[in-house]
């Protein structure tokens, strides 16, 4: 199984001439609300990669949690460790601009009252995934990380959005997931080199853990101790990149959990990112296991 904690949004998202300034104000010609949020597009993307998932996380008493939970209440995920606290649903807003360009403003809500007890030592064991992401409260993520690393659990942790992360988080770890900005933000607080290829031996090297790094449309490199694979990305028609890494985050979870090797779930990963760059929305995008099978077979 795979358990995921993590953040739970909904994206307000309006089209745009151009961003607005400070006091201005123009017209959009477009919005619309997403569901979003890493914990939720993971969660969403391993379900769809054909693993078993439950994800633990927090929404408010709020018009917007229906919206923020849809697809995932019809995914086949289980959701009772979903909880529901007095304060507002995570949001993001979100201005986008004729050259696809975009301003954000990420308001947390709910998702800083995610909290690690939610999640029962009775799934944490030989034969969980936990995934885990930067979006709820940090010290939560490594008191969970931490029990589930005691239990026998697979401990996989996407550094995203890029953040302050301890190295006892770090030792708890079996697989690191980062871009290249998030590589280079933890190497350089932690004395690793900040270059994709290096950072990863090194960070292996020094945690004992896996160590994936994206690198967009050039694919991802991922090294565990003396092993190094790198594999380019397919050609893709990109239209929409905004769920790529919690594609492949989610894809390559759901490879490990049913025992594929670092190589095939690396793969696994890129097939689903590729996939997801093809179509809007971060969720709406996510592709099924046959489809990331099928172009997994040709990396």
């Amino acid at each position: 199984m795979v358990v995921v904690f993590g953040s739970i949004n909904l994206d307000l998202v309006a089209q745009v001439a151009r961003i607005p300034g400070p006091g201005e104000t123009l017209a959009g010609w477009s919005f619309m609300t997403l569901p979003g949020g890493k914990g939720a597009n993971q969660a969403l993307a391993a379900a769809r990669a054909g693993a078993k998932v439950a994800l633990f996380g927090a929404v408010g008493r709020d018009a917007f949690a229906a919206s923020a939970l849809a697809n995932l209440e019809t995914s086949g995920i289980a959701m009772s460790g979903v909880a529901a606290v007095d304060v507002a649903t995570g949001l993001a807003l979100i201005h986008v601009d004729a050259h696809g360009e975009n301003a954000i403003t990420i308001v947390a809500g709910a998702n800083g009252e995610a909290r690690a007890t939610q999640v029962p030592d009775a799934v944490l064991g030989p034969g969980t995934t936990l995934m885990l992401q930067l979006e709820v409260p940090m010290g939560e993520v490594a008191m969970l990380a931490r029990r589930a690393r005691d239990r026998g659990a697979r401990v996989m942790l996407n550094a995203a959005p890029a953040a302050a992360v301890s190295d006892d988080l770090l030792r708890m770890v079996d697989v690191l997931i980062v871009n290249e900005s998030e590589a280079a933000h933890i190497g350089s607080e932690h004395e690793l080199p900040t270059m994709p290829e290096q950072f990863a031996a090194t960070a292996s090297a020094r945690h004992g853990c896996a160590v994936i790094v994206t690198l967009g449309p050039r694919g991802a490199l991922a090294v565990r101790g003396d092993e190094r694979i790198a594999i380019a990305a397919p050609p893709t028609r990109v239209v929409d990149t905004t769920g790529a890494g919690d594609a492949l985050a989610g894809a390559a979870a759901a490879a490990l959990d049913r025992g594929a090797s670092l190589r095939a779930a690396l793969a696994d990963g890129i097939s689903a990112g590729s996939l997801a760059c093809g179509a809007h929305g971060a969720q709406a995008a996510l592709p099924l296991r046959g489809a990331i099978a099928a172009l997994a077979e040709t990396l």
